[in-house]
């Protein structure tokens, strides 16, 4: 009896340390995925994925590299469960600055998507609104692989156009498969000139 007493508390120790550990190595894992290093390398990854090549270069097979007008289709499919899961992606000319629409009626939603090394000027928030104005939508979005500059923040405010830097874009994409993503929320407006993307040699 003593012995099966002996054996069940060390079952049940056992299986809290097991807990225990399972449950740091997760916190130490979500620790080292919410460090800014962690997503500003990731950001800078995904802009060397999706940018356009000036010249044919060649990459290790372990690469992914796919061109700028995919871009529009990976945002689109990260993006459908904060703005809706109905996502359409306008052709790739002519679509006067808008890449992509979610919903239709008063719940629609535009997005303009920008994979850039530098910082995103107001033009394309100037842009992107106009066409709110034009079709009576709401709210819009400019999404970038970089970060957008003071200008583009003070021209943003009140517009109901989120800024969605590389880090915010990476901390979506980690977690688009999962509801959580549905509410993240983006700051329109907010400092964020400590995370910009240096320019590639």
């Amino acid at each position: 009896m003593e012995y099966f007493l002996l054996c069940v508390l060390l079952g049940f120790i056992f299986y809290h340390w097991n807990k225990i550990k399972n449950f740091r190595s997760e916190e130490t894992y979500k620790n080292y995925l919410a460090t800014e290093e962690f997503k500003r390398t990731l950001a800078f990854g995904i802009y060397q994925r999706f940018c356009k090549e000036n010249e044919e270069k060649s990459y290790s097979s372990i690469f992914l590299k796919n061109n700028p007008l995919e871009f529009e289709h990976f945002i689109a499919d990260i993006f459908k469960h904060k703005y809706g899961r109905s996502t359409f992606v306008t052709k790739s000319s002519g679509d006067f600055g808008v890449d992509i629409e979610h919903g239709v009626g008063e719940e629609k939603v535009l997005g303009q998507v920008k994979c850039y090394k530098d910082d995103v000027s107001y033009e394309p928030i100037a842009l992107l609104h106009s066409n709110m104005v034009k079709q009576n939508v709401s709210q819009g979005y400019v999404v970038t692989t970089s970060n957008f500059t003071e200008n583009a923040r003070s021209y943003a405010q009140g517009l109901q156009i989120d800024l969605i830097t590389g880090t915010d874009l990476v901390e979506m994409w980690l977690n688009y498969t999962n509801p959580l993503s549905e509410s993240i929320k983006i700051q329109s407006v907010h400092n964020q000139t400590t995370n910009k993307i240096d320019t590639p040699i």
